[in-house]
């Protein structure tokens, strides 16, 4: 449903891409805003306060990675980056420096229409509470309570593998790198390789949370990235 919410904001070089993009998000905006560059995509940004930016990294004038970074340096608005798939460093870069999500090029519009009203949704909900309870499938996580139960059967966690689903599972379908997610858990209190510290504790908490733990449905790992919680 369209609602009078502020405008998105899609930033690409190619018309017809930002064309294309405007085609697949118009069943959840009124207005969509388009800049070629990353200086005009910054102006806007700041004029207009869009709810969603759409952006693409191989802008003529500026990295995306440093666009992105200016915007997250003053607004928290979802930024949804558009990237090729040989682009993976430049997508983690951009992910580090404060996006919220990805899609691959050449994208399908279902799943950029989906990650976009995902992000929209999680921000009209806010970032839970210390208090709030998760739910997903036959998970319950109660945050304050610092409990998590499976079809009513509670589940014992280290305190390790509990920061990690808190971080995930309250920023549902928000990607984390591996350097961002290692970086929010450990603190500096562990030095190494990020990727294989968390894809230990990753292996564990799967184990005890998912009914398939080789097909995980909710704690989800974006290949060369990192993970995400898919409630």
């Amino acid at each position: 449903m369209k609602s009078h919410a502020p405008p998105l904001l899609i930033v690409d070089d190619e018309p017809q891409i930002r064309r294309a993009v405007g085609r697949a998000l118009a069943s959840i905006t009124d207005t969509t805003l388009e800049a070629a560059t990353g200086a005009e995509a910054i102006d806007l940004a700041a004029a207009v306060a869009p709810a969603l930016v759409v952006l693409d990294l191989g802008l003529p004038d500026m990295d995306g990675v440093e666009v992105c970074r200016r915007i997250r340096a003053w607004s928290d608005v979802p930024v949804l980056v558009l990237t090729a798939r040989h682009q993976e460093e430049s997508t983690v870069e951009a992910l580090d420096a404060g996006a919220d999500d990805y899609v691959t090029k050449p994208f399908r519009p279902p799943e950029l229409l989906a990650r976009a009203r995902a992000l929209l949704r999680r921000t009209r909900q806010g970032n839970p509470a210390a208090s709030a309870v998760v739910t997903a499938g036959a998970l319950t996580i109660d945050v304050g309570a610092r409990t998590v139960t499976r079809n009513g059967t509670a589940v014992h966690l280290t305190p390790t593998e509990w920061e990690l689903l808190v971080v995930l599972a309250t920023h549902a379908g928000r990607v984390f790198t591996h350097q961002h997610l290692f970086a929010t858990v450990w603190k500096g209190r562990e030095f190494g390789d990020a990727q294989a510290h968390l894809r230990v504790h990753l292996a564990h908490l799967r184990r005890k949370l998912e009914e398939d733990p080789v097909r995980p449905r909710h704690l989800v790992t974006e290949l060369g990235v990192g993970y995400r919680f898919v409630p």
